[in-house]
């Protein structure tokens, strides 16, 4: 029985000193922690990585508003996210190139007005537009290194998370040009309206039933009177 109880102590002991080193290891261990990025990390950290039972915590990015405006001659883009599942308070907006870098605009509210690219204002008036390029003359002609925003443009908008939107080109108006002075065509000039095959010919036929029946009342009195002569 003594001889069992030492050989037991001593296998205990030696797993002891065996476990030893990897313990102290793993207390100094100096690798950092991951960084956090997004709200699926910070949901997942809310949660617990080893919790399988809970649901996730939403994580999305809502497009409100995203509507192409101008004002004083100077195209815009007016828009309005709504990050769920995140504490950001700014967004990201990213105008995408097909062919060519991606135009930027960082740090910015998640509700506001920002400047279409290659569009210039100065002192609040529109004074350049994206896909126009102005000759030492004055003179206008199409192309230059923004043709690629219009007539459409993927925009991105982030704030991890993120959303991608396909917005249009603001269109020019007698109030408020998106191209240069004189370029183009501002208003297409209303068609006037075509009425139906039916509506075309409503008139005519009206006019030529009131008269049928105008002469058929005429000769159904002439036609009394004549018989009442008779008659007498």
């Amino acid at each position: 029985m003594r001889k069992l109880l030492r050989t037991c102590l001593a296998l205990m002991i030696a797993a002891l000193v065996v476990g030893a080193p990897s313990m102290a290891t793993a207390a100094v261990d100096p690798s950092p922690s991951p960084t956090v990025y997004g709200c699926e990390q910070e949901n997942q950290s809310a949660v617990g990585a080893d919790d399988e039972y809970s649901p996730p915590l939403p994580c999305e990015l809502r497009v409100l508003v995203k509507e192409p405006i101008c004002d004083n001659d100077v195209p815009k883009l007016r828009y309005a996210v709504e990050a769920i599942g995140s504490p950001n308070t700014t967004v990201t907006i990213t105008w995408r190139n097909p062919s060519g870098a991606d135009y930027v605009q960082a740090g910015l509210p998640l509700s506001g007005v920002v400047l279409w690219p290659g569009a210039v204002e100065q002192n609040g008036v529109g004074v350049d537009w994206p896909g126009w390029r102005q000759l030492p003359d004055g003179t206008w002609v199409e192309g230059d290194e923004w043709d690629w925003v219009r007539p459409s443009v993927q925009v991105n908008f982030a704030v991890n998370p993120e959303a991608s939107v396909t917005v249009a080109y603001p269109p020019s108006s007698p109030m408020c040009l998106t191209n240069p002075p004189g370029t183009s065509v501002l208003v297409d000039e209303p068609e006037p309206p075509v009425l139906s095959v039916t509506g075309s010919n409503a008139l005519p036929v009206a006019l030529a039933g009131g008269g049928l029946v105008a002469a058929g009342a005429i000769a159904l009195a002439m036609t009394m009177r004549h018989r009442r002569r008779t008659q007498a």
